[in-house]
């Protein structure tokens, strides 16, 4: 049975170390094999520490270190994945970056603690973006990150070594981040889930960043019940983030146990004709859009207005790359990839007349959102314009046939929601023609995250799709592109 572990949800595994059934080390062991199985084929996890797991599942298997057992997330010693943006005490963190290669932090980033107090067992770090910039997971320390569906394709960013080691069971559940889609891509590119919680749902903890709503922490998972379980895990106040507030009542676990319908489902293919997409993603997003229907819900073709969006956007981002980035730009500069630089030096071009327009254009964007939400419980649009693209590339060769202006060009879908202040999840509807996965966005009201869980979870149960992961990955070749 120990080589079918890996095979459980998160759900069953947890369920199964309450009960004694399974201990911590077998976990362990379970997912030690299937890394050294998969791992080659599609670089995801490429700094393990297993020592330092087996010592932290002894701990809990002796009784220490479980305060938390009885608090909802409550993960009994399961193994997990930390993105490597992100500190785990003694462990390699890179953060994707030549700069930080050999870097070994001291001490954990706070929600690491969490995550280890609340019984999750750290087994390695997943790859990423340099800094987390780009919605292809490569950099210039560990390589790149492959799709299991087809290793000749990407696996989307800034997740993608998190969304990658779920997909392919090397572990149960993976944390990420999010500015402009990085939870929400790679899980519709290796047909995951992940959810971009409200700002302050989960800590950032050491951001320099910490009054900035656009950079968020949160999970990854293959199916929304594991994703509802690893959220609570996250989730709650946390001293270290100004931003952040109190742990629901109500678990999500619980939520997405006995799950309520949304009445009234909006969705836009394109935000009313604002941007492209290729045309099997939009005929297929139409189709599976409309399938809300079939769970009783009512569902309307419409979009909120979203304005200057892609403006705003990158007005807010560049002026948070300003923060992250100006002094190693000064230090480091010939170290640092071309697309920071870009976004970091943009950033430094704009007035404060720039940045206080997008700071009230923004503003009016979340209360137009909140009029929309007066009407609708859920808005769905695509996961993403493409299907998961050469992974070689840094950014689709094309969308629809037109080429992009710059790396953040083909992320409308996702950075829009960013600066709506809405929390979104990434959900598999399909695949397309060359067998890669498709998948939506739903978005929900702000905070609103147990209701947006529950309507993922009953659009999996409709699917189904969530039974075919964990797989095996696939060798293909790059499809033409649209």
């Amino acid at each position: 049975m120990s080589g079918e572990l890996w095979k459980m949800t998160a759900v069953e595994a947890v369920a199964r170390l309450k009960k004694r059934e399974v201990s911590p080390l077998e976990l362990i062991d379970a997912a030690e094999k299937r890394i050294a199985e998969v791992e080659p084929a599609v670089n995801a996890l490429p700094t393990l520490c297993l020592d330092r797991a087996r010592d932290h599942a002894k701990r809990l298997m002796a009784g220490q270190g479980r305060e938390a057992e009885g608090e909802a997330g409550w993960l009994g010693g399961l193994p997990v994945s930390i993105k490597d943006l992100t500190d785990v005490a003694g462990v390699r963190t890179t953060y994707g970056s030549p700069i930080f290669a050999n870097h070994v932090p001291a001490k954990s980033n706070p929600l690491v603690e969490r995550i280890e107090r609340k019984g999750g067992i750290v087994i390695g770090k997943s790859n990423t973006p340099e800094f987390g910039a780009g919605g292809s997971t490569f950099n210039e320390v560990f390589g790149r990150t492959r799709n299991p569906w087809n290793t000749s394709l990407t696996c989307g960013g800034s997740t993608g070594g998190g969304s990658v080691s779920v997909a392919t069971g090397e572990v149960w559940l993976a944390h990420g981040s999010d500015h402009g889609g990085s939870l929400r891509r790679p899980g519709t590119y290796c047909s995951t889930v992940g959810i971009r919680p409200s700002a302050g749902r989960v800590t950032r903890g050491t951001s320099n960043n910490l009054y900035s709503p656009q950079s968020v922490q949160g999970p990854m998972a293959r199916n929304v019940p594991d994703l509802a379980l690893f959220l609570d895990a996250m989730a709650g106040f946390c001293p270290h983030d100004a931003m952040t507030f109190d742990a629901p009542a109500v678990s999500f676990s619980a939520a997405v146990a006995n799950p309520v319908l949304p009445k009234r489902v909006a969705f836009s293919v394109d935000f009313g004709g604002r941007f492209e997409l290729d045309g099997e993603i939009r005929d297929i997003c139409t189709k599976m859009m409309r399938r809300f229907e079939e769970l009783g819900c009512i569902v309307e073709e419409v979009s909120p207005d979203f304005g200057p969006v892609d403006e705003v956007f990158m007005a807010l981002r560049s002026q948070q790359f300003v923060v992250d980035r100006e002094l190693q730009l000064q230090e480091h500069r010939d170290k640092i990839k071309p697309d920071i630089i870009w976004n970091t030096e943009l950033g430094l071009k704009q007035t404060t007349s720039q940045l206080a327009w997008a700071e009230r254009e923004r503003a009016a964007l979340y209360r137009r959102m909140f009029e929309f939400f007066q009407k609708y419980d859920l808005f769905v649009t695509p996961g993403a314009p493409t299907a998961a693209f050469d992974v070689n590339l840094r950014a689709p060769a094309t969308i629809a046939g037109k080429k992009l202006e710059n790396y953040m060009a083909g992320s409308t879908l996702n950075s829009a929601i960013t600066v709506s202040g809405s929390p979104a999840i990434a959900v598999p509807c399909g695949f397309d023609q060359h067998g890669r996965p498709v998948g939506l966005q739903l978005v929900g009201k702000p905070r609103g995250e147990a209701a947006l869980l529950q309507a993922a979870s009953l659009y999996e149960n409709l699917l189904g799709l969530s039974k075919l992961l964990p797989i095996d990955p696939k060798p293909g070749t790059v499809p033409p592109s649209a």
